[in-house]
């Protein structure tokens, strides 16, 4: 899966960049009083969102229905064991098979909308919209909690997508652009990587410089006003733009250091190479990063969508938790796998369908692992056609509260901000409750 962008940046389009990346500083690097919610120390201290855009199917996935019949299953009827006893799963994802002691499966994912953008704040935000509020999502609120507010201090924001905006809603909601991602652009599995304000193809160092000088010698009011604390706080923004172009981020996008055996590894394509640049992110302590993989919205010729790709991701996601787990990082990394919603289970033959799968919201799979949550497990159940939950429902604040725990952060705190609003870090847990079944 490619994802494009332009090759070349004009000089405009650089000076473009360089106030898009100043501005990201000013929203995440200028200190302005904020107070972080209080919270523990937790196990994890990174999360890699990896967001199917689009809505994964649960039967071709994590909850195969051999069962069912044809009309259910399509080809894929012959789901395969893993290497924990009891836990079958999809017949097209033989490696993640093989490490299935790594992750857990929560078959009983559940909420009420079928529609995309409501869904991907339902699944986002962990509660419904209405009220003229938009609340942010649970990477907005991480990168307040741990991020900026909480010291944090390195080489990129703390909050990155791979590598193209989600885009259903404002990320950051009622907290404001201060804690917007960062989206790279760019396509890791090219070489360079082009990702937005730091690596722009054919731009020499020397080149960046002299478009340094530039930038500053029109700053004609940052010279004239330099001691005004608007201008004061432009200028440390600058400066932190300046190091985010020129200092570590750009050696740390650099995948091309990577030895070539653990690249293959991962896959030389656009998801297994995110996979691994999330890797990096999280060794150098970013705390949330989202892999949006886009192409998951099924409704046309369902099975030759993922024949072509699901090797892909089979292979990108079983490496991202071999190496995680070979390094220690899983010990402190949690990963979620999982989109706004699921699929029909029952197969639309007809035309202009041609065996495609539909959205479906009332039963749907989600994989966790890491960072304090137990691998082998399974959680929950859906019927012999996947059509309902039939044991242990998951509600999406179930879910997203459970990841907040396992960071040290309160789910039932009030969530700071400066607008006064008075709402908790996330809604009270439902009947079933939060994941304690799966913690560590």
């Amino acid at each position: 899966m490619t994802i494009n962008n332009p090759n070349r940046q004009s000089r405009r389009d650089f000076l473009a960049a360089g106030l898009a990346v100043a501005s990201a500083a000013t929203l995440g690097g200028v200190a302005r009083g904020t107070d972080a919610v209080p919270f523990k120390p937790g196990k994890a201290k990174s999360v890699i969102q990896i967001w199917m855009w689009g809505g994964p199917s649960q039967l071709d996935t994590f909850d195969p229905k051999p069962g069912a019949g044809h009309d259910y299953c399509g080809p894929w009827d012959k789901p395969i064991a893993t290497n924990v006893p009891g836990i079958e799963i999809s017949q097209s994802l033989p490696m993640l098979a093989q490490c299935a002691d790594r992750y857990s499966i929560i078959r009983s994912m559940t909420h009420n909308s079928n529609n995309h953008e409501t869904a991907a704040y339902i699944m986002q935000t962990g509660r419904a919209p209405g009220g003229g509020l938009v609340c942010p999502c649970i990477g907005a609120v991480i990168s307040k909690v741990k991020g900026y507010d909480a010291g944090y201090d390195a080489a990129v924001p703390p909050y990155v997508i791979l590598t193209t905006s989600q885009g259903r809603f404002s990320e950051s909601g009622f907290l404001g652009s201060r804690y917007k991602p960062f989206v790279t652009g760019g396509d890791p599995s090219r070489s360079p990587f082009l990702v937005s304000g730091y690596v722009v193809e054919g731009i020499t160092d020397a080149r960046r410089e002299e478009r340094r000088q530039i930038f500053d010698s029109l700053n004609i009011f940052g010279q004239i006003a330099s001691d005004t604390p608007l201008v004061e706080e432009i200028g440390v923004a600058r400066n932190n733009a300046y190091k985010l172009m020129f200092g570590d981020a750009v050696k740390l996008f650099n995948l091309s250091t990577e030895p070539e055996k653990i690249r293959n590894a991962y896959g030389m394509n656009w998801f297994g190479q995110a996979c691994l640049m999330a890797r990096r992110l999280a060794a150098v302590g970013v705390p949330y990063i989202t892999i949006n993989y886009r192409g998951w919205d099924t409704h046309k010729r369902h099975f030759e969508t993922l024949t072509r790709v699901q090797p892909q991701w089979d292979q990108g996601l079983s490496m991202l938790l071999k190496d995680l787990g070979d390094t220690g990082l899983l010990d402190t990394t949690i990963i979620w796998w999982g989109g706004e919603f699921g699929r029909t289970p029952k197969i639309g033959w007809e035309s202009p369908w041609f065996g495609g799968r539909g959205h479906f919201a009332n039963c749907f799979s989600v994989v966790l692992a890491g960072g304090g949550f137990k691998g082998g497990k399974v959680v929950g159940q859906s019927d012999e056609q996947g059509m309902k939950v039939v044991s242990r429902p998951v509600a999406p604040q179930d879910l997203l509260g459970s990841i907040y725990q396992q960071l040290g952060i309160d789910p039932d705190a009030k969530m700071s901000n400066d607008k006064g609003i008075d709402i908790t870090n996330m809604p009270p847990a439902s009947e079933a409750g939060r994941l304690v079944e799966l913690m560590g």
